[in-house]
């Protein structure tokens, strides 16, 4: 073993931050072991050192996180500050001064990867992620190395554990959406703020990610379509149980049938309940995975939270500081399909649409022409009517976006049709 320890930078000392130095302290033995020397973290830089940091040496805190990684001594900088800048800037200059790293940045990933991959090829560094996704389940590296020798066709995921959170008690209590997200909040689930993951921003750049390692090409977070759940309601839900459905917040990234493109987007979806994915509960993550070759494959585990994410920065951490002794680095930006990435409109689905309609007769045979005009088949109706009023559902068989949009425009323009309540993707057939 060599004796000479790698030195190692943290960008960051939070919730993860804080992990990661914890274990790179009480597990140095091990990690020594495995790497085949020493690592030593050599500085940490953060923007509030008067904050107690337990069981994070004094001595090691610094707020020139720029000076830090131009020491010019560090082997790999580790980047949990997250964000855009400083975070970008600070990467670049690790990549200027001879270190490699590891980072959980979803967001400047999905923004800005290919730059970042380049920098870091430039100057023979690599550039790991794996807690950028699905926090402790490895699924970066199955994907960008496991699954390397296979063409994957589909990624379905639920990467979002907060979301995940608040429809699991939807509909599991029949709670409304917002008990449900104060409830996420009192536990600590959810954000102060939680437009991240409500609206699906962090859901979408975990897309982009996965998107561009699955199928061989660029796809940023402005590819990604984007939906949250805030306009997901208890009626929704109760739908979904009445069609043996349940309601997640997926992405989903496809190759398409001819292989000439591929979709990424993020929205609530009706999935059946003998789905693996319908039974993903609480806070956790799962990803569904499907090749030529290998099948399907299903990783599941906690998808956010310090330990968690900290376990799959120390797995990079690892794997960089190996290469670091041979002298070589990893695999870089696959990105040899140059795939264009097709609109929402032209995504193939199934659709669940609520309808508020007169109930009278004639009122069915209008809604089926609007469908048949519009070249939308329809695969089950239920209609239920009380007091002049009725509620049609239409669930449809496999048609693009932009065809039931216009389809749902032609229908709010009928004299029978009161209202459009709801409309929900099916997936996961």
């Amino acid at each position: 073993m060599r004796t000479r320890p790698l030195k190692v930078a943290l960008l960051g000392c939070g919730v993860v931050g804080s992990e990661v130095a914890r274990i790179m302290t009480t597990h140095a033995d091990d990690l020594a072991a495995r790497i085949g020397a020493p690592v030593e973290l050599a500085g940490i830089a953060v923007r509030r050192p008067e904050r107690v940091r337990d069981g994070v040496p004094a001595e090691l805190i610094t707020t020139d996180a720029t000076a830090l990684v131009k020491r010019g001594d560090i082997d790999v900088v580790i980047e949990v500050i997250g964000g855009i800048e400083p975070a970008r800037a600070l990467i670049t200059t690790a990549f200027e001064h001879g270190a490699s790293v590891v980072s959980a940045n979803k967001a400047l990933v999905a923004a800005d990867g290919a730059a970042l991959h380049a920098a870091a090829e430039k100057h023979n560094a690599d550039l790991y992620y794996e807690a950028a996704v699905a926090g402790a389940i490895p699924l970066v590296r199955p994907l960008r190395e496991s699954l390397a020798g296979d063409k994957v066709n589909r990624v379905l995921g639920i990467v979002n554990g907060t979301t995940n959170f608040i429809l699991d008690k939807m509909d599991s209590t029949g709670a409304g959406y917002s008990e449900a997200l104060d409830e996420a909040t009192a536990l600590g689930y959810a954000e102060a703020d939680p437009t991240a993951d409500v609206e699906g921003f962090d859901a979408a750049a975990k897309a982009a990610i996965l998107a561009g390692i699955a199928f061989h090409t660029r796809v940023t977070i402005d590819d990604v379509h984007r939906e949250g759940l805030t306009e997901v309601t208890a009626a929704d839900i109760a739908s979904a149980k009445r069609m043996g459905c349940t309601v997640k917040l997926l992405a989903i990234c496809e190759r398409a049938a001819d292989g000439a493109s591929v979709t990424a987007r993020v929205h609530p979806a009706m999935i059946p309940l003998t789905h693996p994915l319908a039974s993903v509960r609480e806070a956790y993550n799962a990803v569904f995975v499907e090749a030529d070759a290998a099948g399907q494959l299903m990783f599941y585990g906690p998808g956010a939270g310090g330990s968690p994410t900290a376990s799959a920065v120390l797995g990079d951490l690892v794997a960089v500081c190996r290469n670091k002794l041979a002298g070589a680095t990893g695999p870089g930006e696959s990105a040899y399909t140059a795939l264009p990435v097709s609109p929402m409109g032209e995504v193939v689905t199934r659709y669940h649409i609520s309808l508020d309609v007169a109930d009278k007769p004639g009122v069915l045979a209008q809604v089926a022409t609007v469908f048949a005009e519009h070249g939308v088949s329809i695969d089950t109706v239920r209609q239920q009517g009380k007091d002049g009023e009725a509620d049609l559902v239409v669930v449809t068989h496999r048609a693009t976006d932009a065809a039931l949009s216009s389809t749902v425009g032609a229908l709010r323009e009928l004299d029978t049709v009161r209202g459009v309540v709801s409309i929900m993707r099916v997936e996961g057939e």
